[in-house]
């Protein structure tokens, strides 16, 4: 069976009339057999599709094709089946949401660093390497030595920075920052805010973590554990194969193997993430869909319900999970406080 070509791709550039880019594209994806989801917006396009090598590379022609589609930023993986089940062309405000409006990366961002510099870099003690990725993505993998800024969505890590970082050190020198993520779209937009908040030394990780994995052999990597993506693999492994991880069909969070081993984990119903947030008829219903859904997959059919849980759903429901967790965290820490006063 031939493999299925996943492609991810970005690039912030100024874009009119999106309505009829949108048309333009969905024809495009559907005449090429490609699926996926693709955003688009006035700041510029992020999308992630997957389809037979040539199916994509017309889509990538096609790009090509606009000048304003021009260095693209694009890498790919592959995959036995298609992780996308149908064509998805949506039109945004943003086509990644940091909740400020005067970040541009159009017109300022930090420096780019190809995957063969970017251990040099990060090995560097003066340097601030930071993953701006979310709390779940960052417990499945992440380069040696990186802060977690433990945020729940992108639009947190604002006020992480500004809460831990200062543009100049105690010796006076400027701080050095290096940022990386998935894909490198996120660090577009966390280094142009460094930028406009005076760090002049600031760097970025190109094409993101999935270009450094498909870039530097892993006996020289520094990255440590597998990538989440916002497909149904869920994570690659170092060679961009499908990793270890599957999604809990209940909350949406990314589980591990041993999370698959512990009773808390009935598949379609609960998992450790999710076994004190979800209520007893949640479990039943859970478990009504789980059976209809296997009867369906006997049958040869995709059931309604599966068919419905879009990737849309996922961090959705992702990041209710951990603001439940993080407002049990907090109510616990002043429980404690008020127990030590």
């Amino acid at each position: 069976m031939p493999q299925i070509v996943v492609g991810a791709l970005y690039k912030f550039v100024q874009l009119s009339e999106i309505d009829s880019l949108r048309e333009s594209l969905i024809d495009v994806l559907d005449r090429n057999g490609v699926k996926g989801s693709i955003l688009l917006a006035p700041e510029g396009i992020n999308g992630a599709v997957a389809g037979s090598r040539a199916g994509i590379d017309a889509l990538l022609d096609w790009l090509g094709g606009d000048d304003r589609f021009g260095n693209l930023i694009y890498k790919e993986s592959f995959a036995k089946e298609n992780p996308f089940r149908r064509v998805k062309v949506k039109l945004k405000k943003e086509i990644v949401s940091i909740g400020l409006s005067d970040v541009n990366p159009i017109q300022a961002v930090g420096t780019y660093v190809d995957p063969e510099d970017w251990n040099t870099l990060i090995a560097d003690p003066d340097v601030v390497l930071i993953d701006v990725r979310n709390e779940y993505e960052v417990r499945m993998g992440t380069f040696l030595g990186a802060d977690d800024p433990r945020t729940q969505s992108f639009s947190d890590l604002p006020k992480y920075l500004d809460e831990h970082l200062d543009t100049h050190r105690e010796d006076g020198k400027h701080t050095r920052v290096a940022m990386f993520c998935t894909g490198g779209i996120r660090c577009e937009k966390s280094t142009s805010y460094l930028k406009k908040n005076g760090f002049d030394e600031v760097y970025h990780l190109r094409g993101g973590i999935l270009k450094y994995l498909a870039t530097i052999p892993e006996a020289d990597s520094m990255w440590q554990g597998e990538c989440f993506v916002f497909d149904e693999r869920v994570s690659v492994n170092h060679q961009l194969h499908r990793g270890t991880y599957e999604l809990c069909r209940a909350c949406r969070m990314p589980i591990s193997e041993d999370d698959q081993k512990r009773k808390e984990f009935v598949p379609g119903v609960s998992c450790p993430h999710c076994i004190d947030l979800k209520s007893e008829e949640d479990r039943i219903r859970y478990r009504e869909r789980e059976k209809q859904m296997n009867l369906a997959s006997q049958r040869g059919e995709i059931h309604m319900g599966a068919e419905t849980m879009k990737l849309r759903q996922v961090k959705r429901a992702q990041k209710e999970v951990e603001r439940r967790k993080q407002r049990e965290r907090d109510r616990r820490a002043k429980s404690e406080s008020r127990h030590d006063r």
